[in-house]
């Protein structure tokens, strides 16, 4: 299949000296050592896609993926927040069921100000509105988890995600981290462990905060959004317009993920166990999603709670540091769904104690 290069807006020029696509379409050759930008803004409304962005077939939607809902647990944190006891068991066993099925659940009443969202949600509309030359101003630097980025380009060559990314916002990081470390206790509670483990834990964590935008395309059997992958990280809050994309993996089948109003999202990472998701794209409406990723400290070491061990029984993964972990995704290996076991792979032998 041949998709004409004429349809891809392609810039390998400093960014200072890009000015309106028009005047660059031409110059997607001129310097191998620059940063490659596609125009997603402009690619949107083009009839074919560049071959850039083509999934390989099995990776691809069929007609008969994802028209089961997915049954997300929907957690009401009300009674958590209040002090119920006899409520948080019940949202700690939700928690708990959703986690050992396939690792997503809704949150209501979670205490995240609405206005404070809906101006997050301002603030990304109109950054992702600017022309392009104002984007790659704040265009993410070689090693760094924040700024802008057109579909990953940067990174990657081929297999691209239909989508712009920016990682900002720092009110809405704040209350993301609050609602984080609520949920983390939550997970202590429904694994039996002592219920400040995970709060304790994660308290000085890094997190990681991603805006996605996911335009119109004109090929969306051709495209993906995001790619089948598990975050490797520890837990992920999604809060998604009211336009449809996310897909979980369960049972053998894709499952669509509906946005809920006033819910967000939750899954955990692959620090926990995370589960195997993807981001589907359409030919009419734009779709946008604030992702917070929770990571621990970078020189914490990830090992489980002593009271889940059973005595010297053979362990399945070693202990690691959050920041070997992602030297590993950001260097040597694209998230997909055996990240974190191709990581593990490459791990020193388990430790003989546990201590």
């Amino acid at each position: 299949m041949d998709y004409s290069s004429a349809t891809t807006t392609l810039f390998s020029r400093p960014v200072a000296d890009l000015q309106d696509h028009h005047d660059h379409e031409k110059d997607h050759n001129n310097n191998n050592n620059n940063t490659t930008v596609f125009d997603l803004s402009f690619l949107r409304d083009q009839n074919n896609i560049p071959a850039n962005f083509i999934w390989p077939e099995g990776d691809l939607p069929s007609s008969s993926d994802a028209e089961e809902l997915l049954k997300a647990t929907v957690v009401d944190l009300k009674g958590f927040f209040k002090g119920d006891e006899a409520e948080t068991r019940v949202a700690a066993e939700f928690v708990q069921e959703a986690c050992s099925s396939h690792g997503f659940f809704h949150v209501i009443n979670h205490g995240v100000d609405p206005h404070l969202i809906e101006l997050a949600q301002q603030h990304m509309d109109s950054f992702f509105k600017l022309p392009v030359s104002e984007k790659l101003r704040a265009l993410t630097k070689p090693g760094s988890s924040s700024g802008y980025s057109a579909a990953h380009a940067e990174r990657f060559s081929s297999t691209l995600p239909w989508k712009e990314t920016l990682m900002v916002y720092q009110l809405y990081c704040e209350a993301m981290m609050k609602l984080c470390l609520e949920i983390m206790e939550l997970l202590a509670i429904s694994l039996g462990i002592d219920r400040m483990e995970y709060r304790k834990f994660f308290e000085d964590g890094r997190s990681i905060m991603r805006c996605n935008y996911y335009p119109p395309c004109m090929q969306p059997n051709l495209a993906l959004g995001t790619g089948a992958h598990c975050d490797p990280t520890s837990l992920t809050i999604l809060h998604q317009d009211q336009v449809a994309g996310l897909q979980v993996f369960h049972n053998n089948k894709w499952l669509s993920v509906p946005p809920l109003k006033a819910a967000l999202v939750i899954n955990i990472g692959d620090t926990f166990m995370s589960s195997l998701h993807r981001a589907v794209v359409n030919k009419y409406k734009e779709r946008k999603s604030m992702a917070f990723f929770l990571c621990p400290k970078e020189d914490k070491v990830v090992r489980p709670p002593k009271e889940l061990l059973l005595g010297e029984e053979t362990r399945l993964y070693p202990n690691f540091t959050w920041s070997e972990l992602l030297h590993f995704v950001k260097h040597f290996y694209r998230s997909d769904n055996a990240t974190f076991q191709n990581f593990i792979n490459r791990q020193l032998p388990l430790p003989t104690s546990f201590d």
